[in-house]
């Protein structure tokens, strides 16, 4: 048996921790890149912390899906204001940004030199300046991962940076600050926490550390996701769907993922819609095509005793099988009222090319079974 296992240096969790930040990367440097989502008052809530630390900043606000674009204002930004550290509070979008800048501040070249697919894919050759990621969302675990997704307008494509130096010099995990996330978002977000757990357990390359985390993700979501959803001021919920969130992030950081997430940074190139939208609507599908696939070519398959577990687990019923979780899965998705894909543009004629290029994702390759044009294609008429 061999398998790495690889994190960011700290984490920090518990509700109120984020009073701690000024002390926290003091040491870091003196100027500061706070990148943050649309919301400004996250920057406002973060400088004063900083100042009283004698730890200047600038902000940079991410609106939207991060870019390749927005990536090099960023940089640019950071250059000229001499910044040391580069700080992400936000989503996914704002920290996948912020690592990316604090890689690019310590790396030659462009970025396009270190992309996949569309760049040279180079490695990165130095460590990144520090970057500390405080998530506001319950959903990507990205302050914990070692690569960045980042949309590539040119090409209408979603690509991933990957490389050990992504990984967070510090992570603060804040769960009050998931408080007030609005319905909509805590499905997206929590659904693809719940992809994040499901798939690196059942993918073609887990270990016995990511299987241990996933578990205990999958319980927490379980309880906990429904709750935050019905009730964005429960505070022992968002707890528990933060914690879901960090457990996803390590467990895809350090196994493989699968179909879902195949298909989700090509649909994420091709249609206005967030990550989190595309996980949340395919998982059911996917989960039912693998199933359904491993039974007709790989009957005995450890990986269908797999499902079986995630099916206890998130129904609670120690007899539940496989179809079972993906019942639940099913259920939850029409609870937290998640829309078809169709509703984001995608039209049929898409499909080929979709398909084309999500077969040779990395992310499909993690997938327990190779799954055919044809299963792919049925997978997308059922999420549109």
């Amino acid at each position: 048996m061999q398998f790495e296992f690889a994190t960011a240096t700290r984490i920090i969790f518990g509700s109120g921790r984020i009073s701690e930040v000024g002390g926290l990367v003091a040491g870091f440097g003196s100027q500061a890149l706070v990148v943050t989502g649309k919301d400004p008052a996250r920057f406002q809530q973060l400088a004063p912390i900083l100042d009283e630390q004698g730890v200047s900043s600038v902000h940079l606000l991410v609106d939207g899906e991060p870019t390749t674009r927005m990536v090099q204002v960023g940089v640019e930004l950071a250059r000229s204001q001499a910044c040391d550290m580069v700080i992400s509070m936000g989503g996914g979008s704002a920290i996948d940004t912020g690592k990316t800048i604090s890689a690019l501040l310590t790396n030659e070249g462009d970025l396009s030199d270190y992309l996949e697919v569309v760049g040279k894919g180079l490695s990165l050759r130095r460590p990144s300046a520090p970057h500390v990621a405080i998530p506001t969302t319950a959903g990507t675990g990205t302050e914990v991962t070692r690569n960045a997704v980042l949309g590539v307008p040119e090409h209408k494509v979603k690509v991933s940076l990957r490389s050990p130096f992504l990984l967070a010099r510090l992570a603060i995990i804040d769960p009050a600050l998931t408080t007030s996330l609005p319905p909509p978002v805590t499905a997206s977000t929590g659904l693809d926490a719940l992809t994040q757990l499901i798939e690196p357990f059942v993918c073609n390359h887990p270990n016995p550390v990511t299987d241990a985390i996933c578990r205990a993700g999958l319980g927490l979501a379980a309880r906990s996701l429904f709750k935050a959803y019905e009730d964005g001021g429960d505070l022992s919920a968002r707890e528990n769907m933060s914690l879901a969130a960090l457990f996803s992030g390590m467990a895809l950081a350090n196994a493989k993922l699968g179909g879902v997430h195949g298909f989700a940074g090509v649909l994420g190139g091709a249609l206005d819609v967030s990550h989190g939208n595309i996980c949340a609507r395919l998982l059911p599908f996917v989960m039912s095509m693998n199933l359904r696939a491993l039974g007709q070519r790989d009957p005995h398959s450890e990986v269908l005793q797999r499902y079986d577990e995630v099916a206890k687990i998130l129904t609670g019923d120690s007899h539940a099988k496989a179809a079972d979780g993906v019942g639940w899965v099913e259920a939850m998705c029409a609870d937290l009222q998640v829309p078809p894909l169709s509703d984001y543009g995608l039209k049929k004629a898409q499909f080929p090319e979709i398909i084309e290029k999500s077969m040779k994702a990395s992310s499909m390759k993690g997938n327990p079974i190779t799954l055919t044009h044809e299963e792919l294609g049925e997978i997308l008429e059922r999420a549109q």
